[in-house]
């Protein structure tokens, strides 16, 4: 797989190249599958998704408790109301 910049020099490499045209670099001296992915800035394997959202989100998850009983409760008032005038006619 081909990187979208060069590893070997940094340069931006166009799509369909076949080497950088700045260094000469290619598959066989210097590109490799690992290559392609190390600009993608990845997180690590100790990354710590939960601590993450903890951190980015902090107490939300009350918020979207109650939200979501709002919307529960609207749609048993909605569908009482509905029953209420089915059964009226």
């Amino acid at each position: 797989m081909k990187p979208e910049t060069c590893p070997n020099c940094g340069a931006e490499v166009p799509r369909g190249a076949k080497a950088c045209p700045e260094c000469g670099s290619c598959e066989k001296t210097g590109w490799s599958d690992q290559a392609a992915y190390d600009g993608l800035d990845l997180p690590d394997d100790e990354f710590n998704y939960d601590e993450f959202v903890r951190g980015e989100f902090g107490g939300q998850g009350q918020t979207r408790t109650r939200l979501r009983w709002l919307w529960w409760v609207a749609g048993a008032i909605a569908f009482s109301a509905f029953l209420a005038l089915l059964l009226r006619f």
